[in-house]
């Protein structure tokens, strides 16, 4: 074992100290570590006292060295239980002994072996021994040779043993063995919260658990061994601490103050023996208490130690004890002791005492359960006095009395700098070389602070018992929804009722104080805090009056006027410095200090805590908040900066926030935190907020500027948390809709317009927001209709609006809620389903306003309605909306608004079309339409319904009811005065019917038509009749000399005549729109065509008597009827005989409309004519054909008489003949017809010049014709059953038949420029016409072309014979290859002289080349004389040069001599063969020999006529011509090889023949021919002829072989 070994040591230690001088100790050593080694445990050295006794040798010995090593011994003998009981009255005596040696060692070496006897086993139980040991330290203690550091291990020394001592007798009294509370002094930690805190926490240590015990089991009057032990140590240091002396411990005296501190420490540490022993309590309340009330005494001087700060503090502090843990069974002296305590405040003491006493009570008021015992017992004890009401009023009087002193400024800073010290956490104290009135300003400082800090504490512990009583159920929560009881019923809820009636007034004079006069951070922020923890227990137990003023004074700290700052920052200027900056005006300024800022801070965190308890509370807390808006909106409000140590306490870690954003952020979340509180607690708060605008609605009337703007502000502010309120409340909107809106409403009728444009405003928000919300969008998606509490909801949202605009006056209210209205039909409107009347009846009333704005603005949200909402709309509600629309449509304000609303109109027959039938309901599936003319047509109609987008409970019934309404409505608008609205309201009635007419049934459309349709026709068609004529001015635009200005109106517009015309061209546009669209369904109406025969007539009378629109229109709308379903076979016959009858009347009588117009209608007409037979030409029969012809032919005849100086003033074709000249090519008989080309052509013809002598000329002309059964009766067609034509014969008018009126006609109808137009058209239909056709007309043709032809003398400067000439040419070559067949025949012979004199170069060499390159060159099938005849004609023109005489030659053009040359050309190359390209057959062959002896003929008069005119000139010059055409031949001589078959027709030998042909395969067998010319002309005297003469001599040679023969061979 470890202590056996250190035993061991210890002995050899001590055997070897006393070797020398004590050998018995020496023995007595070794023999004792004999005995120690045959020992095993402690208990067995205890037993056997040999060992014991060596160390007592030692000691006895009274060396310092063996006394330390005997005494070492014994501590370690006796800490580990080695020493029997019955030797402790030796080892008293012997450490008594040492005790009285003079070595410091063995002094200490004594106490501590004292202290470890009390701690060990050997604790003495008897009075003897304890008093023996306890005398050792006091004697020690009193003993004035004892150093300090023994003085002070005896002092410690006793207190332990006395400790050990009464916790002996707590043991064996069975009392409780933990302590109630720490003993001491409460020292003050970094706040008086954690003050607080801190004492309920050691409080709440099952305290009242062992109170209960204790006061259930009676004391006990006689206590055990040990407790009377221990009375009799109580009752000695009692005695001892009041001066007198010990009898137990036979002490005469000590220190009162040591017997004092020991009495403090065991009253604080061993309340269980006090409060369960009788004897203890006694000693207590007669002994103890005496004493210290003795001490306490401050009515006569003091002095010695009594007198002493340390006595003093031991007597408060043993004082504080006892009201602390003994007050509820010692009530006397604890109301004894508090009202000295409260009395010394106010007696003129030294400051250090009354700074004594101001701690004992703070520490009472920071100890909440100290604090709620005291009252208990006392305040509300009838019977005894109010001790803690007294003690916190003494605490204010302390605060208060800071503002008397004449340091006070100094103080307050001092106080500052303490409470700031403590937030660091640091002691606050002076410099050292601080001056006396620096100390003496800090002692009032400390005293202030402690006052300051115990009213903190009573308010802390108000609010932490009030917490309590929420914790146990006693107070409900201030966030619970329920409401308070009428009275408080538990025990700590009255308690906390009780003290905030009785100190409220007292604590906030004081705080309120403090507040207002320091500037201090942590100060501020610890006072701060005490305003909310005592302001949230008022709001919690529903303390009104309290939560008032405390709140009233807050709220005078959070917004610092400018006078006051400004004051401020003065003292803060030393006396010496100078403010250079320029000094505004600081009306405007608005500067938060930190005060401010925290005390809004603290308001929020009130606010947030109680919002459910403040009701009227709440106008307080706005009318601050407000003055903070206006602040925080002001471009002249700033902060002070923070500093950084209350920067870190008080501030998030991410402070980058400036304080007005924070400020901002918490104004707002308050009012968004509403959602969360009780509905009564919300309603209250928008009460306080309308009490708050209506008491600044009174200010904003007045005169001066700066308050009215104030109070503006603060309305706006109370207008923006309402809105605030709403958008969080919205799951609960209903029971707070009234009130916010109503005010809004109040808002909107004030004078002033600000405040109209803000409720406005408000109003349109908090409309969005509900009907925005997510809880309306859900109801608004269920079935509509079965929610009572949704349509109530829904109604009294929208009706405020319908509310202001009817009680308001004031038209930009009418416009603010109009725009409303707009921007929620655009976000919301499709989730309104009850609010529909109100909106559209509000609506219909702005339709009606004079003022313009309203109008327009109304009907923006009208548009919202018609365009996006429709589907939305329930059904019981649509013919309102059309109504409505109706109603904007006629109003007479504005008319861009009628114009737009007739186009929405026609957007809800889109929407209302959709829930009708794809077709008329009574023609379901497939129907046969039967037509006049036998045909059928079978037409499928889909009955598909268009019902899934639609709401399934609207009938097909209602729809048409509906679409019928709008019908109505634009029909009434067609007969609006206003131009304009009536154009588009026909417009939009047929576009309607155009568009949905596949949905209408038969019978919907015969209503259309007869109660619409003809309806509007008839009216319009009567007031374009009946309309007055006189021209219209403008409107007036000032005046200039006098005289008004008007605005001009064009002339196509400037009567109500022509007003009504451009309606009356809608109306008939209209019908063709129709008819073109759904002429086979309207056929089948019954009746249909009698309406048909009445459009025929108003388009008759219309054309007759209208202007040009409407007879265009008239025109238009039967053309675009036919043009639309005769190539469909939609047609019948009956109807497009009728449209051809209008249009023969039509162009046959004369109109009442001028000229011009009259052309422009027939122009019109006739070019419909055309269009209409080309689209339905398969319809068209010979006599409708004839029909037709006849018909253009009246127009020819009718333009030419009343236009017959037209031609000669413009030098164009008439407009009428110019459109008849464009329809000819379309009016090619149809193929079924091919005969009627003949009747065709003729009529073309006819219009040719010349025409009667066509028509005299019967011989050739008529034969054809009657070939193919044509007689000489007027042209008839029979018609056939069904409704074709057959090929049957066709009769033509006879040319003979009428000789008077063919020359009338033909003397009215020619005209060279019609003529001239007509040629190329004329020709062109030649080409197309079937080659049969052309085979039998082609005669005629070139006959009438040979007419145009002969203009030319009667015309020379004319186009006509010249466009004949290149017509007859193109003729000719289109249909060389086909011109065999014609060929045979002779042409007439003035065609051909024509031609021959032709003398126009262009127009001969087109003829030459036609003539040379293409027939002739061509195999055509032609006899042998008209061959020669056309060589002939070639070679006669090619002799004009050379049959002129020399004189004149000179004479001709020169062109003439150019078309001689070309026709030589033509004779040589019609001679001519080429290997290469010339395609060599019987009939090239045929005129190759034809054109070779006409050529060698025509050349041998060249030669021989150029020498006889070369002697005849001698050396006069020769003619240019002349040379140049010799020249020509003798080139063209050189140039031409010949065909063989074509050599052996020239008369050369034929020897010469025949060697010709083997020799040379390029033959010039006609050099041999005119050999002997050549030969003559070697003479010549030109050198150019003698050239081209001996290129062909030499030709000659090589003819001959002679090229070959050579002397040398």
């Amino acid at each position: 074992m470890a202590f056996m070994a250190v035993l061991e040591s210890d002995l050899r230690a001590l055997s070897a100290e006393a070797r020398r001088r004590y050998p018995a100790i020496k023995d007595g050593a070794e023999h004792a570590i004999l005995k120690l080694r045959s020992l095993s445990s402690s208990s067995e050295i205890a037993q056997h006292d040999d060992i014991l006794r060596i160390f007592l040798m030692a000691c006895e010995v009274k060396t310092i060295k063996l006394s330390v090593i005997g005494l070492s011994c014994l501590q370690k003998l006796i800490a580990h239980d080695a020493v029997a009981s019955p030797a402790l009255n030796e080892i008293l005596a012997t450490l008594k002994d040492h005790g009285e040696m003079a070595d410091e060692g063995v002094q200490l070496k004594t106490l501590q072996t004292v202290l470890i006897i009390f701690q060990s086993r050997l604790q003495p139980d008897g009075e003897e021994h304890t008093a023996q040991a306890l005398g050792i330290c006091l004697r020690l203690l009193e003993n004035n040779r004892s150093s300090d550091s023994v003085r002070n291990t005896a002092a410690a020394t006793f207190r332990q043993a006395v400790a050990l001592i009464f916790d002996h007798v707590v043991s064996s009294e069975s009392l409780p063995a933990g302590k109630f509370v720490h003993g001491g002094y409460v020292s003050r930690s970094a706040s008086v919260t954690i003050d607080v805190n801190h004492s309920i926490n050691n409080s709440n240590r099952s305290l009242e658990e062992d109170f209960v015990s204790l006061d259930k089991s009676k004391m006990r009057e006689t206590p055990t061994k040990a407790g009377k032990l221990g009375l009799r140590l109580l009752e000695d240091l009692t005695a001892l601490a009041a001066g007198g002396s010990a009898t137990w411990l036979r002490v005469s005296s000590i220190q009162r103050t040591f017997a004092l501190d020991i009495l403090e420490f065991i009253l604080s540490n061993y309340v269980a023996v006090f409060r369960t022993l009788l004897p203890y309590e006694q000693v207590l309340r007669h002994q103890i208490c005496s004493l210290l009330m003795t001490s306490l005494r401050t009515n006569s001087e003091i002095e010695g130690e009594t007198g002493e700060p340390y006595f003093r503090r031991l007597v408060l502090r043993s004082v504080a004890h006892i009201i602390r843990h003994y007050s509820s069974s010692l009530i006397t002296e604890s109301e004894v002791f508090l009202s000295m305590l409260v009395r010394a405040t106010s007696l003129d003491l030294p400051l250090w005492h009354r700074i004594l006493v101001l701690e004992i009570l703070r520490g009472f008021c920071v100890e909440a359960h100290t604090l709620r015992i005291l009252f208990l017992n006392f305040d509300m004890n009838p019977k005894n006095t109010n001790v803690v009401e007294g003690m916190i009023k003494a605490l204010a009087r302390v605060v208060s009395s800071v503002q008397f002193q004449d340091t006070s400024e100094e103080s307050l800073v001092a106080v500052a700098g303490m409470f700031t010290s403590k937030a660091k956490g640091i002691e606050w104290s002076l410099d050292n070389d601080a001056s006396n009135a620096a100390v003496l300003v800090a002692s009032e400082a400390h005293a202030v602070t402690l006052a300051i800090e115990g009213l903190l504490g009573v308010v802390f512990t108000v609010a932490t018992l009030t917490d309590e009583a929420v914790d146990v159920g006693e107070l409900e929560s201030p966030r619970c929804d329920s409401d308070p009881p009428a009275k408080f019923i538990g025990k700590t809820a009255v308690l906390c009722t009780t003290m905030v009636d009785s100190v409220w007034l007292t604590i906030l004079d004081a705080l309120s104080l403090i507040l207002a006069k320091s500037q201090g951070e942590a100060i501020v922020l610890e006072i701060l805090k005490g305003y909310q923890a005592f302001t949230q227990a008022c709001g919690v137990l529903r303390a009104v009056e309290p939560l008032n003023s405390f709140l009233a004074s807050l709220c005078k700290f959070t917004i610092s006027s400018s006078n006051e700052t400004e004051r401020r920052s003065r003292s803060l200027l030393s006396p010496g410095s100078k403010r250079t900056e320029v000094v505004v005006d600081q009306r405007d300024v608005v500067v938060l200090t930190l005060k401010n800022v925290q005390a809004l801070r603290t308001l929020f965190n009130i606010t947030h805590r109680l919002y459910n308890v403040l009701g009227p509370s709440w106008v307080l807390v706005l009318e601050t908040l407000a003055a903070l808006d206006r602040a925080i909106h002001s471009p002249h409000a700033t902060t002070q900066e923070v500093s950084a140590a209350v920067s870190k306490l008080t501030r998030e870690p991410s402070g980058q926030y400036s304080d007005f954003s924070i400020l901002s952020s918490l104004n707002s979340q308050l009012f968004e935190s509403s959602g969360l509180m009780h509905i009564s607690a919300v309603k209250s708060l928008l009460s306080a907020l309308r009490q708050l605008s209506h008491q600044s609605m009174a200010g904003t009337l007045s005169g001066i500027a700066q308050t009215s703007s104030q109070k503006t502000g603060s309305i706006s502010f109370a207008v923006e948390r309402m809105i605030s309120i709403l958008v969080n409340n919205l799951h609960r909107i209903q029971p707070l809709w009234d009130d916010v809106v109503g005010h809004f409403v109040e808002l909107a009728n004030s004078p002033n317009h600000h405040l109209r444009a803000m409720a406005l405003k408000a109003l349109d928000q908090s409309i969005s927001a509900v009907l925005g919300s997510d809880q309306f969008e859900e109801n608004a998606s269920r079935q509509r209709g079965t929610k009572t509490e949704m349509k109530a909801l829904e109604i009294s949202v929208i009706s405020p609006l319908h509310v202001v605009y009817g009680s308001c006056s004031s038209s930009d209210v009418h416009a603010g809620s109009l725009k409303i209205l707009l921007h929620i039909l655009e976000r919301h409107g499709d989730k309104l389903c009850y609010s529909w009347p109100n909106i559209l009846e509000m609506l219909r009333s702005v339709a009606g306003s004079s003022e313009k704005d309203l109008v327009t603005l109304g009907f923006q949200s009208l548009r919202v309605i018609m365009n996006d909402g429709l589907s939305t709309v329930p059904s019981e509600f649509l013919h309102v909306c059309i109504d409505v629309t109706g109603a904007y449509s006629a109003q007479k304000t504005e008319l861009n608004i009628s114009l737009t609303a007739i186009g929405l109109l026609w957007t809800s027959t889109d929407f209302i079309a959709k829930g009708l039938f794809e077709g008329p309901t009574e023609d379901k599936g497939r129907e046969t339409l039967d037509h006049k003319n036998g045909e059928k047509i079978e037409q499928t109609l889909n009955t598909v319904k268009k019902a899934n987008q639609q709401d399934p409970s609207i009938t097909v019934a209602e729809h048409e009811k509906l679409l019928f309404s709008v019908f109505s409505l634009l029909q009434n608008l067609g007969a609006d005065e206003r131009p304009e609205v009536r154009n588009s309201a026909v417009r939009t009635l047929f576009q309607i019917l155009g568009s949905h007419g596949q949905k209408l049934s038969k019978s919907m459309w015969e209503d259309c038509l007869w109660n619409y349709v003809f309806t509007t026709l008839d009216r319009a068609s009567h007031m374009a009749a009946t309309s007055s004529k006189d021209e219209w001015h403008g409107k007036e635009l000032g005046v200039r000399g006098g005289k008004a200005v008007h605005m001009l109106i064009h002339h196509s517009r400037n009567t109500a005549q022509k007003q009504w015309d451009e309606t009356l061209v809608l109306v008939f546009s209209g019908i063709a729109r129709i008819l073109r669209t759904f002429f086979p369904l309207l056929r089948s109406i019954t009746n249909f065509w009698s309406g048909w025969e009445s459009l025929l007539c108003f388009v008759k009378n219309s054309i007759a008597n209208g202007s040009k629109e409407v007879a265009l229109a008239a025109v238009g709308c039967l053309q675009s009827t036919v043009l639309s379903h005769s190539p469909k076979g939609n047609l019948p016959m009956p109807y497009l005989k009728s449209v051809l009858d209008v249009y023969d009347i039509i162009l046959r009588n004369p109109t009442s409309c001028n000229d011009m117009v009259a052309n422009k209608v027939k122009q019109e007409i006739i070019h419909g004519l055309g269009e209409v037979y080309v689209h339905a030409q398969g319809m068209f029969d010979s006599s409708m054909y004839a029909q037709l012809l006849s018909i253009i032919e009246s127009a020819i005849k009718e333009a030419n008489i009343t236009q017959s100086n037209f031609e000669a003033e413009f030098g164009h074709v008439p407009p009428v003949q110019r459109v008849v000249l464009e329809i000819f090519p379309l009016l090619r008989p149809p193929n079924h017809l091919p005969s009627l080309w003949a009747v065709f052509f003729q009529k073309l013809l006819h219009y040719l010049p010349n025409s009667d002598s066509f028509v005299e000329n019967e011989g050739d002309a008529a034969k054809p014709v009657e070939s193919r059964g044509y007689t000489s009766d007027t042209m008839k067609m029979s018609d056939i059953p069904n409704g074709t034509t057959s090929n049957k014969r066709v009769e033509v008018e006879s040319p003979s038949s009428s000789s008077d009126s063919k020359r009338d006609s033909a003397t009215t109808i020619s005209s060279d420029l019609f003529a001239e137009k007509l040629v190329p058209v004329l020709v062109d239909l030649f080409i197309q016409a079937p080659v049969a056709e052309r085979s039998i007309t082609f005669p005629y043709i070139i006959q009438g072309l040979g007419r145009c032809m002969i203009t030319r003398r009667e015309n020379p400067d004319g186009g006509l014979w010249g466009l004949a000439v290149k017509s007859f040419n193109q003729l000719l070559v289109d249909d060389i290859e086909k011109l065999a067949c014609y060929c045979g025949r002779a042409l007439p012979s003035n065609s051909l002289a024509a031609i021959s004199k032709e003398d126009d170069e262009s127009l001969e060499m087109e003829l030459l080349d036609v003539l040379g390159d293409k027939i002739l060159m061509s195999d055509i099938d032609a006899s042998h004389d008209i061959l020669e005849r056309l060589i002939i004609t070639l070679d006669r023109c090619a002799s004009r040069t050379c049959s002129l005489s020399v004189e004149t030659v000179e004479l001709v053009p020169p062109h003439c001599s150019r078309f001689s040359l070309t026709c030589l050309h033509k004779l040589f190359s019609l001679s001519s063969y080429n290997n290469e390209s010339s395609v060599w057959n019987q009939t090239r062959g045929e005129i190759s020999k034809i054109s070779v002896m006409i050529l060698m003929t025509r050349c041998e008069f060249i030669l021989k006529k150029f020498l006889t005119d070369e002697k005849e000139l001698g050396e006069r010059p020769f003619p240019s011509a002349r040379i140049s055409e010799i020249a020509f031949v003798l080139q063209e001589m050189a140039r031409v090889v010949m065909h063989p078959e074509t050599a052996s027709v020239l008369p050369l030998h034929p020897y010469l023949k025949g060697g010709l042909v083997e020799e040379n395969p390029d033959q010039r067998a006609h050099l041999f021919v005119l050999f002997s010319p050549l030969c003559e002309l070697v003479k010549s005297r030109n050198s150019r002829v003698r050239d081209l003469v001996q290129v062909l001599l030499r030709l000659v040679g090589t003819q001959l072989g002679l090229h070959k023969i050579c002397l040398t061979n």
